[in-house]
This record gives C-alpha cells, sequence and structure tokens, in this order.
C-alpha cells in the first residue's frame, strides 16, 4: 500500500493562491509534467498526449525544487527499484472522485483490480462501475496513483488516459506479463 499523505485544501478563500510550480522529467514513458501546489505537494503528473493531461499556463513557475524526492521516486520506480511511492499527493476532484482515488492506492505494485473491485471497495453499487471508471481516467496523478493497475473485469487492459501503450510498459516493468488486451502491442519494449 502506498504511503501517500493526503491534506484537505488549507487555503482561506480571501487569500491569494500561491502560483503552482512546475517542471518536466524525461521518463521511459515519455517527457512528464509535474505540478505542485504552494505547500509543495503534488498535484499532478500527466504524460504527453494524455486524455485530460494539464499543460503548462503562463502564471505558473518552473521550479524543480518541490519535486526532488519526486523525481529520485520516480527514477528509482523506472528503475524496477521502488514499489511504493511516499509523496505528499493532493489531486483535488469530488467526495466521491477522492475515495476512487484512495482506493488505487491500495492497489499494490505487481498487482491489478478490475473496476467492479474498486467499486466494491468504495461502496458503489455495481450500477456505478461506470462512475468508478470515469473517476480513475480523471486521475491527475498518473504512475503515483496507480490507476494503470485497473483492468476489465475479463482481464483486457482497457482505457488508460495516458494510452495502452504506457499502460502495458508500466504494467511490464511491475512485472505483469501476458496481459489480455496487449495485442498488437507484442513488439512495444517498455523502455524504449
Amino acid at each position: 500500500m502506498s504511503q501517500h499523505t493526503h491534506h484537505p485544501s488549507t487555503h482561506h478563500p480571501s487569500a491569494p493562491l500561491p502560483p503552482t510550480c512546475y517542471t518536466h522529467l524525461d521518463s521511459p514513458v515519455g517527457r512528464l509534467l509535474l505540478t505542485a501546489d504552494g505547500s509543495g505537494a503534488l498535484t499532478s503528473l500527466s504524460v504527453p498526449g494524455q486524455k485530460g493531461g494539464r499543460t503548462v499556463l503562463p502564471e505558473w513557475r518552473h521550479d524543480p525544487g518541490p519535486f526532488r524526492a519526486a523525481k529520485e521516486q520516480l527514477a528509482a520506480y523506472f528503475a524496477g527499484e521502488l514499489k511504493e511511492f511516499r509523496l505528499e499527493l493532493r489531486g483535488s476532484g469530488t467526495e466521491f472522485r477522492e475515495r476512487v482515488w484512495a482506493a488505487l492506492d491500495d492497489v499494490p505494485y505487481g498487482a491489478t483490480a478490475t473496476y467492479g473491485e474498486i467499486a466494491a471497495r468504495v461502496g458503489a453499487s455495481r450500477a456505478a462501475v461506470r462512475a468508478v471508471g470515469g473517476a480513475i481516467g480523471a486521475n491527475p496523478l498518473l504512475i503515483v496513483r496507480p490507476c494503470h493497475r485497473i483492468i476489465g473485469a475479463d482481464g483486457s487492459l482497457t482505457g488508460y488516459a495516458g494510452g495502452l501503450d504506457r499502460k502495458l510498459r508500466l504494467l511490464t516493468l511491475e512485472g505483469m506479463e501476458g496481459m489480455e488486451g496487449a495485442e498488437g502491442m507484442e513488439g512495444i519494449s517498455p523502455f524504449e
């Protein structure tokens, strides 16, 4: 189980918001964009071409300082040396989405869970599996909040906001082999 620290926003409505900080990090799955809030908590991790991924805004401040721990841990993860991230994360979403995202943190390295299993973990009905899928797809913290570990009930890869090729690379890195839904991806190396 990942050791994430989640803190609800303590921002006072009348105080100006501190600027969002960002940095980039090259990785085996492409150039990552990391953002942090004024307290240094990681607020997003996006990959190039990600559905719903963030892009740098003019008012953001480039500052690699708040990302030292994230960069070190991501490097260790991609080297196969880290199985649990220990970072302060602060995704912002509805109460339902935040419950779903917290359930993702409980899916261990090298394992997978189905959308239905995540729905059950958050107390959602079988009819709410689509809503759970939507919440997983809206996860702003790819890789460190492991939505890539969620698969279809039939074992297929199904969707991933970062692209199925990246999902397959991440699962392969974590030791998962022979994933259903990987047809046509046999020639894709996890570390091209």
